[in-house]
């Protein structure tokens, strides 16, 4: 490994003094994206999508719990899978507390099309408190591209209800879906950075968080997605 030169401390202060100025580029252009996704024109959702929960049977505008927004989490977990996907597991590790979400008159979720008999014990094993449905028998999947003919795919939509009518607003696919990965913002700071430019694949290294010590947890037979139109 080639280390990055050592210089002193007024010679890093002006390198990185011209790097935030890059830094400050990208910054803006996320907060042009930000405003352009605002002005998305929105689908009115007009199916009656029917969820199961642990409490029983749940409508989408339920999932809203009353609040303005709803953010859902298309999670990979099939009904043929005994486990669900480990980059949505990666991703479901990094949401944090939902307080925060809440404040914002906001709601967050996770669907997957396995039965709750499934998604329950995995839920417990991986510690998650967060609300989880499962729209096994519902099209909910099949409208949102999230399952097809060639399988499961990865991405995370947003809703707005006004009233009791509600709104999808946006969906983001892929590696899009990067940006909820918290850990890769933090490794991005660093010198060493993801590390994957080595890998074959980048989720070669990715393993469930209570499985690191098992080299055979994770690699390319756990990549069950199969892309979409918005792939990034």
């Amino acid at each position: 490994m080639e280390l990055p030169k050592v210089v002193s401390r007024q010679e890093w202060l002006e390198a990185r003094a011209a790097l935030l100025e890059k830094e400050k580029e990208v910054t803006q252009a996320r907060d042009m994206i930000v405003a352009e996704r605002k002005k998305l024109p929105m689908v009115k959702v007009e199916k009656e999508y029917r969820f199961e929960g642990p409490q029983g049977t749940v409508s989408l505008l339920d999932m809203f719990e009353g609040r303005k927004q709803l953010i859902v989490r298309h999670f990979m977990f099939g009904p043929d899978q005994e486990e669900g996907c480990i980059g949505c597991s990666m991703q479901t590790d990094s949401v944090g507390e939902l307080a925060h979400m809440w404040a914002r008159d906001t709601s967050f979720a996770l669907v997957a099309r396995a039965p709750l008999a499934k998604t329950e014990p995995f839920r417990a094993r991986m510690g998650w408190t967060y609300p989880w449905y499962s729209s096994f028998g519902s099209d909910f999947n099949w409208d949102f591209e999230v399952t097809t003919e060639q399988g499961e795919s990865p991405g995370v939509s947003a809703f707005l209800r006004d009233g009791d009518e509600i709104f999808h607003t946006y969906s983001i696919f892929d590696r899009g879906g990067d940006i909820f990965k918290n850990f890769y913002n933090y490794l991005d700071i660093t010198f060493m950075g993801r590390q994957e430019d080595q890998l074959e694949h980048p989720w070669d290294w990715w393993r469930y968080k209570d499985r690191y010590d098992d080299a055979g947890s994770a690699g390319p037979g756990q990549n069950w997605w199969n892309g979409t139109r918005f792939k990034k």
